[in-house]
């Protein structure tokens, strides 16, 4: 629990009995000062709330973070064994695939860059 939110709830209630004592004074001065403290006091709880939101949102965000990090070799372990059972299972389709990529990324990487035609110039004079 963040100290704003302490601090806030004790000067609301601490409002609310200045407040309560000015009404049955019948003090306008101290029922003013009671509810100006009361309110100061609420506006101060929910800034403490807030804080405690976004403290507890962040450490939502880390903790999701750092599970996610620590299961992702698992999952490229598993990847990687599911690869290998099927290269196992199919051995020439799986050498036939792997041609085929490589044949396509040589005629990729050996084309040219396309180049816009060449431009005409007139003078005109």
């Amino acid at each position: 629990m963040d100290k704003d939110r302490i601090a806030g709830s004790a000067k609301d209630f601490a409002g609310k009995v200045e407040g309560t004592v000015g009404d049955i004074a019948g003090d306008a001065k101290t029922q003013a000062e009671g509810r100006v403290r009361e309110a100061t006091g609420t506006a101060q709880n929910l800034y403490g709330q807030a804080k405690d939101a976004a403290r507890e949102a962040t450490d939502a965000a880390v903790s999701y973070a750092k599970d996610t990090y620590e299961n992702s070799g698992d999952t490229f372990r598993d990847g990687s064994q599911a690869i290998a059972k099927k290269v196992q299972e199919n051995p020439l389709g799986s050498m036939l695939i792997a041609g085929g990529i490589g044949f396509a990324l040589a005629l990729l990487m050996s084309r040219s860059p396309r180049r816009p035609p060449p431009r005409r110039w007139r003078y005109y004079g």
